[in-house]
């Protein structure tokens, strides 16, 4: 294969699903010229148009989901019966939402009425955008800044993973379709080296990255060259505390959802549980249970709930932290015998569950991103959120009780972005998604979403 081009191996059956060309220098210096002079018009473009176009191609890419649901399935694995819904439900969700919100975050924020001035804060566009999107939800991660990055008036550009490279070029598509000016929206296929390289570039105003720590701490080392902020969202290691008040049988239904959909591959995807100890066996004899049902195999199959990991090295990183685990004492709760499919030196792995486990073991402390949770007991809240909080991520926490008042008080106590009751997993897009530590840095979604992607210019008017 030529070295400027690259191949999306589809985890299915190891195929390769499509080949494109990275792009060459004159195709970047051309996207990033168009894209800072059709910025100086699309700032001055009213906000009514710049709905319109955003409600156009959302509308697009909806009208579409089933198509692009089974291109996605191809492309990282994620059984089919759930695909188009990732553009059906979230990302038409957020969207939406983005764009009913628009006026209202845009205002002008007026100052207190002064005797002969008039005063008041404008949001203005930073100028061009760069997005960096993974493969895990392709759509639903870019969606949170294309957006409202969009509405407030800046340019965007769009990077996707080598992994799903046609969710770059739907976007493309669907802004096409709604007739937005050449500049405002486009895609590149860029290598790592090509993407420092247009990070240095002063038409890049801003960077949204979503990935791994290691790939964050990149981005913001490119980014500490110049004077701009970065969006890092770099998933986290997110845990589930299910009190001595929690309903036990929703808490196993949910939680299994949070820890196995997508194949464990969700930033904040439960990771680790720790039940009271009153709850222990009961929770673990039916978080085993339900874990058995799920049906793992090719995911273009109707009755497929789990699909193959996104490549064979991720379920192999996966099983060295289910093995290191079990070295120190850990138990393993589901033969991977009993999920046919699973095989070791493939992206086939079966769902498992550990207990014995502690926070000397990688599956408790490090991001594992596979079907793979482990559970500990825990005597009180104190101990629960002690344990929660000893961890270098920060992304969401759950708890499950029917006290919400106490919720809100250990909420307040734990090292997180989001604090979840009786859920987990999920984005809601009128709140701030937001991480500490090394999940990263920046808000994206709801009202505040706007801010990082707009600087304040303030008008103060003496009246002669």
């Amino acid at each position: 294969m030529p070295t400027n081009t690259f191949q999306t191996i589809s985890p299915i059956d190891g195929s390769v699903y499509l080949e494109r060309a990275f792009a060459d220098t004159k195709t970047i210096e051309q996207a990033l010229s168009n894209a800072k002079t059709a910025q100086k018009e699309w700032r001055q473009t009213s906000l009514a148009d710049r709905k319109k176009s955003c409600q156009s191609a959302v509308k697009y890419l909806v009208e579409r989901a089933d198509k692009i649901g089974e291109e996605l399935t191809w492309q990282m694995g994620r059984p089919i019966r759930y695909t188009p819904f990732e553009i059906k439900g979230g990302f038409q969700e957020r969207a939406n939402y983005m764009i009913d919100i628009a006026e209202q975050a845009l205002a002008d924020i007026p100052a207190p009425p002064k005797e002969g001035f008039q005063r008041f804060i404008r949001r203005e566009a930073l100028g061009t955008i760069l997005v960096l999107a993974p493969w895990n939800y392709p759509f639903l991660t870019c969606v949170n800044v294309i957006i409202p990055a969009l509405l407030a008036g800046n340019t965007v550009i769009l990077k996707h993973a080598v992994e799903t490279p046609l969710c770059a070029e739907r976007y493309t598509e669907a802004f096409e379709a709604a007739s937005i000016p050449k500049g405002v929206f486009q895609h590149l296929h860029i290598t790592h080296e090509q993407v420092a390289q247009v990070i240095a570039d002063s038409r890049i105003d801003y960077v949204a990255f979503t990935g791994s720590v290691k790939g964050g701490a990149a981005i913001q080392q490119a980014v500490n060259k110049r004077f701009i902020t970065t969006g890092l969202e770099l998933g986290g290691k997110d845990p589930a505390y299910v009190r001595v008040d929690a309903n036990v049988d929703h808490a196993i239904e949910n939680i299994v959802d949070g820890a196995f959909f997508n194949s464990g591959q969700s930033c904040c995807g439960i990771e680790r549980v720790y039940v009271h100890h009153s709850h222990y066996d009961k929770f673990v004899e039916g978080f085993v249970t339900l874990a058995k049902t799920y049906k793992l195999g090719n995911p273009l199959l109707a009755d497929t709930t789990l699909g193959p990991m996104i490549r064979t090295r991720s379920a192999t990183n996966a099983q060295h932290h289910i093995d290191e685990a079990v070295q120190k004492g850990a138990k393993t709760w589901i033969d991977p015998k009993l999920f046919p499919a699973h095989q070791i030196g493939t992206p086939y792995m079966a769902p498992q569950v550990l207990t014995n486990v502690d926070h000397s073991m990688l599956i408790m402390r490090e991001e594992t991103f596979a079907p793979v949770v482990g559970i500990m007991s825990v005597v009180d809240d104190a101990q629960a959120i002690q344990l929660m909080n000893d961890s270098h991520y920060g992304l969401t926490a759950s708890i499950w009780s029917k006290d919400i008042e106490r919720a809100i008080e250990l909420g307040d106590q734990l090292e997180t972005g989001t604090c979840f009751l009786n859920r987990c997993d999920y984005l809601d897009p009128a709140l701030a998604w937001t991480g500490v530590k090394d999940s990263g840095r920046g808000c994206s979604l709801s009202i505040l979403g706007y801010e990082s992607l707009t600087r304040p210019k303030s008008f103060h008017l003496r009246l002669i």
